[in-house]
Order: structure tokens, then C-alpha cells, then sequence
């Protein structure tokens, strides 16, 4: 392994110097990869773009982005693959090599910043959210280890460039101190340069989406996003809207970019369920900023009862009992019918309990399977179903226990390839 990470280096590092793409680096705790696809949408109006391939986001998947358009990683041959079809673009320039490349910056232990910056160095730097119990905080001392290490992306920045900072994280709004380069931010707050106002969730049987507005320096334009739901499409388009600015796009080309935005699977993606249901599908991972959030989206919108099944959240380390207490606390107020999944889950479904939610609505399962079978039996039409959990517990299968078309399994939900599905 380490032998592969050096010559993907090596080839990562040629190849950027052979090209010079334009860099967008994303990194945060939520919401990268719905940013990253954001901006993606944006800047293919006018520019060859190449965003990461689902979470290539490591010492691996970094470089594949770089390389390729590679989609999902194998065996012997396709390494050999990649390393020769890397070579030939080294040696032979291939006109169509992308002007902008939008690559995600994972950090899971301290210094894994370094090592992904000593390969691309950022031109503009993104920084979502970090949130008060960040995820993979688990080999960190903290909260502010977590944002110290995830700041190393904006540090990398040269004096020419810019960071796209979010101003409602007090950690992320923080970094602009630390930029040599220009500053933007974006959020829902006053202090935002690109705000999001009038944000609204269209929820009807005929209709899902989020509506709003982006506003910036006293123009606004419209927004909508199709299939999804949730305050992260706000961030997410506010975001991209930002990167398109520093690129000189006006805000209407913007808007009209962000029309051929759509949320990736798994990220509060609505689904018809069985029994004339719907489904809210937030599977992919689960943080704590993210569960409290899904949990408010789901208490916000209008229809029949409202069901949660929460399930583990996982690499939160010393804070795992509170996080989930406080989920299970939210669930307590927001929801009907609460099914928790995992080990850790169960201590939602106690929280829950304690805070005065009727026990004989409140379940425990073990896994997903279980979860899918209890949930496709107290399905009634109408109601409204949150699924989330972090990726490990796979609540996916729950998801397509009780979908209406799980024929369709493999392009509405994630982790639907065969590696994921042997496991």
C-alpha cells in the first residue's frame, strides 16, 4: 500500500505540473460532497471540469482524481491501468485534461491534511462545517484539533488565491484570519457575502425540492433544487454560488448553473416509499450537526405521522454518549415513531424514552435488516420516514426493505455496487 500511494503521488504531482488545472479544494466535517458536485455544476458553464469520483478524498482516492476520471478502485490490473494511462497523459498532452479540478480533502487522524495538501495544493480552498462534535473526532483531543487540522487547506493557499468560508460555523468563520489570499463566506446569517434568504421546502406528493434565494452585495437570484430537502442544499448552493464569483460568473449564469445541480444519494434524498409513504434517505453518514439537522427538516415539513430510524453514529470517540443522548433528546420532540439501530442507537432510543416519548413508540433492532422488517410493518399512508446513520451500519438496506421501486436500488441508493453489496 505504501508502495501505491508514492507512485500515485509521483504521478498525481507530474501531472498537475504538466497541466496546471485550476485547484478547488473542499474539506469539512458535512456536507463536502453535495458542495463539491455544487460547484461542479457551476463551473462546467463556461470551463472543463472534473470533480472526484464519490468520496475520493484520501491518500489513494486524491490522486485518482487527479489522474482520471476513475470511478471505483480494483485489483492488480487496474492499477496497472491507471498507472499507464497516466504515463501516456504525462507524456503525450490530451487537450481535453480538465481546466478546473474540484477535489475533496478527507482528514480522519492528525496529518492527513499535510500529506493531502504535499499533493495538490489548493488554488481556492472550501470549508463547509465542522460543527460542536465533529466527525472522525474520535484520534483528536477536540473540536478545535479537528478544525486546526482541517485548516491547513486554507493555509495552503497562495497569496492569489481565495478561501469560500462558511460564516455560520464559528471554527470555519475563524479560519479567515488565517488566509493569505482574499476571503468569502457564505451561510444564512447576516455577516454571510453570499447569503441564503427565503429559504423554503417545497414537500408534496407531486413535489419535492428547496427554494431560496442568494443574495450578494444587493442582488439576488433564485435557486431551486430538485429531490431533496434540508438547509445543507442551502450551504451547498450558496457555496458553489461563491466559487462561480471568484471565477467571474454573473449571478445569473449562476442560478441557471445550479438548475442542473442534483443532490448524490443518500444525503436527504426523497424517495416514494410503500404503503404510499415517502421516504427521507439521509444513509450515506451520519455526524452529529448532520442527524440534529435531518431531525429539524423532518419536523418542518407537512404530511401524515413522522417516523425516524436513526442508527449509530460513528468515529465521534469521548463524545459518543452525549451526542446520542442529545439525538435522542430531538427525536423525543420532533418525531411519531422512533426506531433506533446498533449498539449506540440504543442510547437514543433510551434518551428518548427519558424525555417523556411514549415507550410503546419507541424500538430498538439490532441491525438494518431487522430495521427494514420492523419499519415495513407500521408503514401507514402518509407518514414521512427519516432514515440516517453512519455508513457502517448500512441502513440503506432498511431503505430499500420499504422502497416502492427497490428495482431501481442500484441508482436512487448508495453503496450499490458489488464490493458494498458482499459485505
Amino acid at each position: 500500500m505504501f508502495f501505491l500511494k508514492k507512485v500515485l503521488k509521483i504521478l498525481a504531482k507530474i501531472t498537475l505540473c504538466r497541466y496546471k488545472p485550476h485547484i478547488v479544494g473542499v474539506t469539512g466535517n458535512v456536507g463536502k460532497t453535495s458542495t463539491k458536485l455544487a460547484i461542479a455544476a457551476v463551473l462546467e458553464h463556461g470551463k472543463r471540469v472534473r470533480a472526484s469520483a464519490k468520496s475520493f478524498n484520501n491518500e489513494i482516492g486524491l490522486p485518482l482524481a487527479i489522474l482520471g476520471s476513475w470511478q471505483k478502485t480494483g485489483g492488480a490490473f487496474f492499477w496497472c491501468r491507471v498507472m499507464c494511462a497516466s504515463i501516456c497523459r504525462i507524456i503525450f498532452k490530451w487537450p481535453l485534461y480538465p481546466e478546473v479540478l474540484v477535489l475533496e480533502y478527507g482528514v480522519d487522524r492528525p496529518g492527513d491534511m499535510a500529506k493531502l495538501v504535499d499533493i495538490a495544493k489548493p488554488d481556492t480552498a472550501v470549508v463547509t462545517a465542522i460543527g460542536d462534535i465533529p466527525v472522525h473526532v474520535e484520534f483528536f483531543s477536540g473540536k478545535e484539533h479537528v478544525a486546526k487540522e482541517k485548516s491547513k487547506l486554507v493555509r495552503a493557499l497562495p497569496a492569489t488565491g481565495h478561501a469560500v468560508l462558511n460564516a455560520d460555523d464559528v471554527s470555519v468563520y475563524g479560519m479567515r484570519e488565517e488566509v493569505r489570499g482574499k476571503v468569502i463566506t457564505f451561510g444564512f446569517s447576516d455577516i454571510a457575502d453570499v447569503k441564503v434568504t427565503s429559504f423554503e421546502q417545497v414537500f408534496r406528493r407531486d413535489a419535492h425540492a428547496v427554494i431560496m434565494k442568494l443574495e450578494y452585495r444587493g442582488s439576488f437570484i433564485p435557486a431551486r433544487i430538485e429531490e431533496s430537502l434540508g438547509k445543507a442544499q442551502g450551504y451547498a448552493s450558496a457555496a458553489a454560488a461563491a466559487v462561480g464569483l471568484i471565477f467571474g460568473m454573473n449571478l445569473v449564469t449562476i442560478s441557471e448553473a445550479l438548475s442542473d445541480y442534483h443532490s448524490p444519494p443518500g444525503r436527504l434524498k426523497v424517495l416514494e416509499g410503500i404503503k404510499k409513504s415517502t421516504l427521507i434517505d439521509d444513509t450515506y453518514n451520519a455526524s452529529p450537526l448532520a442527524t440534529e439537522e435531518a431531525l429539524r427538516t423532518l419536523a418542518e415539513i407537512s404530511g401524515g405521522r413522522k417516523i425516524a430510524v436513526l442508527g449509530d453514529m460513528l468515529e465521534i470517540g469521548k463524545y459518543t454518549l452525549e451526542a446520542h443522548e442529545r439525538i435522542g433528546k430531538i427525536a423525543a420532540s420532533s418525531v411519531d415513531i422512533l426506531i433506533t439501530v446498533g449498539m449506540r442507537g440504543k442510547f437514543i432510543s433510551d434518551a428518548a424514552a427519558r424525555e417523556g416519548m411514549d415507550k410503546n413508540k419507541v424500538y430498538h433492532c439490532e441491525d438494518s435488516e431487522e430495521a427494514g422488517k420492523l419499519l415495513q410493518k407500521k408503514l401507514k399512508p402518509g407518514d414521512v420516514v427519516l432514515i440516517k446513520a453512519s455508513q457502517a451500519m448500512r441502513l440503506e438496506k432498511a431503505v430499500k426493505e420499504v422502497m416502492a421501486e427497490p428495482e431501481r436500488a442500484k441508482e436512487l441508493l448508495v453503496r450499490q455496487d458489488k464490493r458494498w453489496l458482499k459485505k
